[in-house]
Formats: structure tokens, C-alpha cells, sequence
């Protein structure tokens, strides 16, 4: 698709919020206005496009935004979205209002979403805003840096009152699916233990741990647990901790905490680099990729393979899902795959080793 089609593009915000999506919102706006294309937010994601709920956007309207948390242009989950009427329904919401393209900020539902619209013809590129960094394609998404700080933050406050105290702490915090935010910030506080479901968790070997720790004067002990492990795993695993070690200990969630708050500078940074490298891919007529962060670079995947890599580093591959791939494309999956599996594998045994 040539530049020269492009009058008018919009920009929606889906899933859960993330810190930083409105810095990628200010920066996709001022950068398609630069390059004489308007742009219109579509409130509310999917949802907003199949109920026409569009606001034009100026430079302007987006001046002061770039500090925010949150969604200036709201998110919700769309399962209208998920069925060919809904799609039409937003296709002929872009039609009416000659929207030409969309750039789409969220995690993977976000990105199926995209990819549906570009297979029906309105061009989209995707970008990755979720707190839980589980975008396998990217090595960093945006909130991730500020979800993180904000459990450090909280982390070390609870520090000096269990310190005070004798206690231990086990903190759950959030990421969905996935261990980044918890093996990051186990590391950060220096906790004795982090429980995550891509690593095999040795309960004894905690217990032992704290024991041996008190023995030699250790006061206080920080657990983080990754929401992953599920159901009642981090208040269990609190009382067993008190059972088995003799050390007082407290249960924390600090759930929806851990997904506001103002960007920090890396996820502002990032959020607005990416934000002007999906319209400049958009307004040269490129379609169906994400935004990628790999080895400090800004680069891009095709949403298929950046959705089917996701599955096979998560375990959940389906029948069929590899057969539209070449063995190229299927080779750079797996190793995608070994290299994020390495991560854990490495993170992990700095926190067993300096925790």
C-alpha cells in the first residue's frame, strides 16, 4: 500500500493496561501527524471499533499524557470481537470513518485481533504493552520496567517493618502466565526463594534454607511467588513456611498495584520508539507484524509467527500450528524459545545463589 493512501489512521489500546501505553499513544499520534496523516482514537479497543466510540486525536490532546499509567483511551476485553460479525461490524466502522490502518497496543489477544483485521483487508501493526513481559517475539514490552519498580519499591517497604519484626514476607505478584516480573524482583530484594511455573519449585529446599539463614542471624526473609503458580499456592505456602521454619510470616498481594503508576523512563522511552517505528512501518504499507524489542534493537515480527512462537515457548502448540512455517522460520522459533528458557535458567540460579 502506498504512503499516499493513507489519510487517516487510528490507534486503539486492548487488554489489560499497562504503564508506558500512553506514551506509545502520544508517540504514534505527534509521529503520523508529522508525516500528515490524522489520527483518531478508538476508545475502548475492539469494543470501541464496533460501536463507532472514535475521538479524533491532535498533538495537543496528547501534550500531557506521556507521565500517565494506565489507558488514556480505555481498554476492554472485546468477545464480540472474537466472531466474524463483530469483525465486520469494526471493518465497516473503519470504512465509514476512512480509517486506513490501525496500530494496536496490547498483548497477544491484541495481536489476534490485528492479525484477523489485516487477513480482511485494514491494514495493522501491533505493539507490545502488557506488564507481564510474556510477548516471547520481544525481549522487553512495555509496563514491564515499571511493574517491576513498583514491586521493588513495595518489596523494600515491607522489608523494614518484617525486619523489625523477625518475620518473613511471601509476595505474590502478577504476570499472568509468566515468571519475569517474579525471578526480576526476587533477585532485586534479594529474596530467598521465587516460585515460578517455568522452573520446578523445591519447597524443602526453601524451608532449609530459611533455617539454616535464622541460625546464622538472619532476621527477615522475602518469598516472591509469580500468580502463575495459582489457586491458593502463596497463602499455603505462607503457613507452611511459619510450620516448618518457626518464623512468622504474612502473606502480601499486591495485585492491580503492580499495573499503575507513572512509566519510567525505559518504558517511556521504549513505548515512544515504538510508537514511531509502527507508523513509519504503517505508512510504507507494511501489515500483520509486532513490534519487537531484540539486543537493544527495535525490529519487527509477523503477528503469526510472533502468536505461534508464544504457544511453542508456553507449551501449548495445537495440531497444524507449525505447518504454514517453513523449517527456517520453525528453527528461529525454537531457538527463540531455548534462548528465553535460558534466561530462567540463569536468573534463577543467581537468585538461589546470592538469595
Amino acid at each position: 500500500m502506498e504512503q499516499k493512501k493513507f489519510r487517516r489512521i487510528g490507534i486503539l489500546t486492548s487488554g489489560g493496561d499497562a504503564p508506558g501505553m500512553n506514551a506509545a499513544v502520544k508517540s504514534v499520534t505527534c509521529s503520523a501527524i508529522a508525516r500528515g496523516v490524522e489520527v483518531v482514537g478508538i476508545i475502548g479497543g475492539y469494543a470501541g471499533l464496533i460501536n463507532e466510540n472514535l475521538k479524533p486525536l491532535t498533538v495537543a490532546d496528547v501534550s500531557g499524557i506521556i507521565a500517565l499509567g494506565g489507558t488514556a483511551i480505555y481498554s476492554a476485553r472485546c468477545d464480540e470481537f472474537r466472531y466474524e460479525e463483530g469483525m465486520q461490524k469494526a471493518i465497516q466502522t473503519c470504512k465509514k470513518h476512512n480509517i486506513d490502518g490501525i496500530i494496536a497496543i496490547g498483548g497477544d489477544g491484541t495481536f489476534r485481533g490485528a492479525t484477523d483485521l489485516s487477513i480482511r483487508g485494514i491494514p495493522c501493526i501491533g505493539i507490545p504493552g502488557t506488564i507481564d513481559n510474556d510477548v516471547t517475539a520481544s525481549d522487553y514490552t512495555i509496563g514491564f520496567d515499571t511493574a517491576m519498580n513498583t514491586v521493588l519499591r513495595l518489596g523494600d517497604q515491607l522489608r523494614d517493618t518484617f525486619e523489625s519484626h523477625s518475620r518473613c514476607v511471601v509476595i505474590e505478584v502478577m504476570g499472568r502466565d509468566a515468571g519475569y516480573i517474579a525471578i526480576e524482583t526476587g533477585i532485586a530484594l534479594g529474596a530467598v526463594g521465587v516460585a515460578l511455573i517455568e522452573k520446578p519449585f523445591d519447597k524443602e529446599a526453601l524451608f532449609n534454607k530459611i533455617i539454616k539463614l535464622r541460625a546464622e542471624g538472619q532476621q527477615s526473609f522475602i518469598v516472591v511467588v509469580a500468580e502463575g503458580m495459582g489457586g491458593t499456592f502463596s497463602e499455603t505456602l505462607t503457613k507452611e513456611i511459619e510450620e516448618r521454619t518457626g518464623v512468622e510470616s504474612r502473606f502480601v498481594r499486591p495485585a492491580h498495584i503492580v499495573r499503575g503508576g507513572s512509566p519510567t523512563l525505559r518504558d517511556r522511552s521504549l513505548a515512544c520508539t515504538m510508537g514511531d517505528k509502527a507508523v513509519d512501518l504503517l505508512l510504507q504499507g507494511k501489515s500483520d507484524l509486532v513490534i519487537c524489542s531484540r539486543n537493544n534493537q527495535i525490529t519487527y515480527a509477523d503477528i503469526k509467527w510472533a502468536l505461534i512462537v508464544d504457544r511453542m515457548f508456553k507449551n501449548k502448540l495445537k495440531p497444524g500450528d507449525l505447518d504454514n512455517f517453513s523449517e527456517k522460520e520453525i528453527e528461529d522459533m525454537k531457538a527463540l524459545c531455548a534462548e528465553r528458557r535460558a534466561y530462567f535458567d540463569d536468573m534463577y540460579d543467581i537468585m538461589l545463589t546470592i538469595g
